[in-house]
């Protein structure tokens, strides 16, 4: 497996140098204190946006959303968890969201494992942020066990989209892994995804960043 600087060079170059890489690279994630300070409601909106995405058109999703937050009462926790059925037959007919009755009940469910993860560490923020980010598959196997509808690339974008530190496990990025010998394929099974936690470790190590700052250079080394 190559050093993380050796692929950065091979990205900057494809994107015009390091200047342009690094721009193209942006921002990194929020520090565990601002995720702590999340309040629980964004954090089921943001899975609940990445949720509805999987599988549709995104764009559909955006133009939507005022909908989707008025039709959830803003996401609140409590609410949503005690959606009854009077409740879910509404939002089913309801065109200023989406329409996909299995994806409505995931997010009532996915409110019920928000509030079971504030109880045990006083806010899902804290659940998130204090997971290490050397066993970040160790989280989205943790979101995909507990949660409903959060396994594979969903759990990831919805991590980065909270700006929690973290990889996605892109098209670019896997076939980086493979042409490393990392992997030999899409990571599904629990030893792929052990191996590349470790190479990302390893790329963190060497570089100082953070895991989303990595897996955006690996991806556009290829």
């Amino acid at each position: 497996m190559r050093s993380f600087d050796a692929i950065y060079d091979i990205a900057a170059e494809r994107k015009g140098g390091a200047e342009a890489l690094e721009e193209k690279i942006g921002g990194g994630p929020l520090s565990p204190d601002e995720l702590i300070l999340k309040p629980g409601d964004r954090w089921l909106s943001t899975l609940t946006n990445c949720v509805f995405q999987a599988g549709f058109n995104w764009k559909v999703v955006d133009a939507m959303w005022d909908g989707f937050e008025e039709a959830f009462f803003g996401f609140d926790l409590g609410r949503v968890a005690m959606l009854h059925d009077e409740m879910f037959d509404a939002l089913i007919t309801n065109t200023a969201i989406v329409r996909h009755g299995p994806k409505i009940r995931a997010v009532q469910e996915n409110a019920v494992f928000l509030l079971e993860l504030q109880a045990e560490s006083g806010s899902v923020g804290a659940a998130i942020a204090q997971w290490p980010n050397d066993d970040f598959v160790g989280l989205l196997a943790m979101l995909k066990k507990r949660g409903t509808r959060l396994g594979g690339m969903t759990g990831q974008y919805a991590m980065r989209f909270a700006k929690r530190d973290g990889f996605i496990l892109s098209r670019d990025v896997v076939a980086r892994l493979v042409a490393e010998g990392v992997v030999d394929g899409q990571p599904t099974s629990k030893r792929a995804l052990a191996q590349t936690q470790e190479a990302f470790n390893t790329w963190a190590d060497q570089s100082g960043r953070s895991l989303i700052e990595i897996s955006r250079v690996v991806a556009m080394s290829v």
